[in-house]
């Protein structure tokens, strides 16, 4: 989802929610020619049987690198796009996809606790830090007490902002917050400002009428901005960024597969990453967790939603 969230999401989901890539090359996740069954394991790799990864971002630079990448090592990939980030997922459970790229931890968790899938992150791709920003205010130390802060008001990016702004020591949360937080975990009288949740699209415009917003990097250029105006940014190395690290993810039964973990390899190679970077205007943060890190995050994740009840 995201670059913020989620792409999951910035433009992906896991970029933390972004805007959708262009149309997608399929409307549903559908089977073709030469797509793995789930029962079957991962495709081989081969010219007839091509890897096949579902993205939302199908039209970056860096997909068509790396699949030439792949090639130089024998392994013949197929990118399919969509842009319903539902598919992508839904898709790899049902067997017409060998892996996803696509949508951070806190996406996926949500995906198989609400499907009762087992999907499994088995590489990570980067973070993309959620800021702050402000028109009046060029520190966060000036931000005066009981002043106020908008917040993206989905789910995903609501908890992650209010994680944010514990951070910059702006808030306290109840329990110290998780990524399921709400305004209601706020603790006031332990608190500087007040939040006010917003539509994620409202946040920077909102900021002619607050003392500071926390803005998805989607829509920094709306309020005339750059990442480099930011105020202050979560740490990409931090526990409250984690759940917002995006992820490579397959069925769990193929989750070490020699194939596709060579394509995570791939992914990791300068020119690549280099790539992706630029795709974010240099705003993600590159992160090589392996897959035994990555499930215990998910694992925390999914016991904090069912957690919420």
């Amino acid at each position: 989802m995201s670059r913020s969230t989620s792409r999951p999401a910035a433009r992906r989901v896991a970029r933390a929610g972004g805007a959708l890539a262009a149309v997608a090359l399929t409307a549903a996740a559908c089977a073709a020619p030469g797509s793995s069954d789930a029962a079957d394991g991962a495709a081989t790799g081969s010219a007839e049987d091509p890897v096949r990864i579902g993205v939302v971002s199908s039209g970056e630079a860096y997909w068509e690198t790396f699949k030439e990448a792949a090639a130089d090592e024998g392994i013949t990939v197929e990118i399919v796009n969509f842009s319903d980030y539902q598919l992508p997922n839904q898709g790899l459970t049902d067997g017409d996809l060998d892996l996803n790229q696509f949508q951070h931890l806190q996406f996926l968790a949500g995906y198989n606790a609400a499907s009762g899938a087992d999907l499994a992150p088995i590489g990570a791709t980067a973070v993309y830090p959620l800021a702050l920003y402000s028109a009046t205010h060029t520190t966060v130390e000036d931000i005066p007490a009981g002043g106020e802060v908008a917040i993206p008001n989905d789910d995903t990016n609501q908890a992650r902002a209010l994680l944010v702004l514990q951070e910059a020591g702006l808030i306290t949360l109840k329990d110290g917050g998780n990524s399921f937080s709400t305004p209601a975990d706020v603790i006031a009288e332990e608190s500087k400002v007040t939040v006010t949740p917003v539509d994620a699209a409202q946040t920077a415009l909102a900021l002619q009428d607050v003392d500071a917003s926390i803005i998805n990097n989607d829509f920094v250029g709306d309020a005339g901005l750059t990442s480099d105006d930011a105020i202050f940014s979560d740490d990409p190395d931090s526990a409250a960024a984690e759940p917002y690290i995006n992820v490579w993810v397959s069925r769990a039964e193929d989750a070490d597969d020699e194939t596709l973990n060579q394509l995570i390899d791939i992914y990791h190679t300068p020119e690549i990453e280099k790539g992706v970077l630029e795709a974010s205007g240099n705003t993600g943060v590159i992160k090589d967790n392996d897959a035994a890190d990555l499930q215990g995050i998910l694992d925390e994740i999914e016991s904090n939603l069912e957690a919420q009840g």
